[in-house]
């Protein structure tokens, strides 16, 4: 299995952190990679809802990314899985609440399966880098509070 997680301190207020989070549509702004989205079922940020979604894969070519949020508890997580693509990881975004702020912890696990399996270093890195991604949410939420 390949894991990967990353964790951040932003000061924030939990809900300000977690309704930017809950809301796909703003995963472009933090995650680089991401060539389209869209809500295609469902209540933004919500429990149940699927998000169409193209990423640049390792060959450089748009490959489906698509996701479905399958737990979402305000102020506190938010766990989905990929549902389209080769690769198909899940995770989430956990937050706690500290004096200076919120923190985050981005973490993502993958089962390979087959021939995935013997790629598995290859997978572990990307989802290293993946979770890293965590620092610019840190700094787009700090561009935000300060405008």
């Amino acid at each position: 299995m390949a894991f990967a997680e990353h964790e951040v301190l932003i000061p924030r207020d939990a809900m300000d952190v977690y309704t930017f989070l809950a809301d796909g549509m703003n995963l472009p702004q933090w995650r680089t990679g991401i060539r389209s989205i869209s809500l295609t079922s469902g209540a933004a940020g919500s429990k149940g809802a699927v998000y169409q979604q193209t990423v640049l894969g390792r060959s450089g070519w748009p490959v489906p990314a698509d996701f479905e949020i399958t737990e979402a508890r305000p102020g506190a997580e938010i766990r989905y899985r990929v549902i389209a693509g080769q690769v198909r990881p899940s995770g989430g975004y956990y937050l706690s609440t500290e004096a200076a702020g919120t923190r985050v912890r981005f973490a993502l696990e993958y089962q390979p399966k087959g021939f995935l399996g013997l790629m598995n270093t290859g997978i572990h890195r990307a989802m290293k880098a993946e979770v890293a991604q965590l620092e610019r949410l840190k700094d787009v939420l700090a561009v935000r509070s300060a405008a």
